[in-house]
């Protein structure tokens, strides 16, 4: 039988909340919704809606850049979180997987939104960033055993997501975009937070 912690169950339980709820102050949250058209509290996958992108000009290069950065390290969440959800035991950790995909899963379509797909950016923003160099990781979380699944995924988990903590928290301070720094705050608390319940996870 799975082990089940109850604090690590209900904090999980509260961020798979947060990620349909919206955005709460110290916890995983959805990236606030550039179009008020659309429907904020989905979870479902690119249920938030790109919206209409934000001005290229009100963007600097920097601010392309790390948008273009987090839509390929989001993308390669949500490839580690699905590889590993149908064979994960423990259901604390199930449910924080499944609200880390909710979460990302609109994240994502809003920040694809928001990249430019003309003008000088559009170079930075169409190079994603694929693989972060974890490769070696996700094969990693493939291969391993039945037993040993959930323990990998914490570990391949914590170190990526600990990874946009850190790169959002750099972009608070160099930023130029109010809208895309307070993505990136709301990366960085979310990230750090995930990775605080993976480590304390049995």
């Amino acid at each position: 039988m799975p082990r089940r912690t109850p604090l690590a169950s209900l904090v999980a339980a509260l961020l798979l909340t947060g990620a349909c709820a919206g955005p709460p102050t110290a916890s995983p949250s959805a990236l606030p919704q550039p179009a008020p058209a659309s429907p904020a509290g989905s979870a479902a996958a690119g249920s938030a809606g790109a919206g209409p992108a934000i001005d290229a000009d009100a963007m600097s290069g920097i601010d392309v850049v790390f948008l273009s950065t987090m839509v390929g390290h989001s993308e390669r969440t949500l490839q580690i979180v699905r590889l590993a959800r149908d064979r994960v035991r423990d259901d604390a950790l199930r449910t924080l997987a499944a609200a880390v995909e909710a979460t990302e899963a609109d994240e994502l379509a809003a920040m694809r939104g928001w990249l430019p797909t003309t003008g000088p950016g559009a170079s930075a923003a169409a190079h994603h960033h694929d693989g972060h160099g974890d490769d070696a990781a996700l094969d990693r979380l493939r291969t391993a055993p039945d037993a040993d699944v959930d323990r990998v995924l914490r570990e391949v988990l914590a170190d990526h997501q600990r990874a946009a903590a850190d790169l959002a928290r750099s972009h608070v301070g160099v930023g130029r975009n109010e809208r895309v720094r307070d993505l990136a705050r709301r990366i960085e608390q979310s990230r750090a937070a995930e990775v605080e319940l993976l480590r304390g996870t049995p």
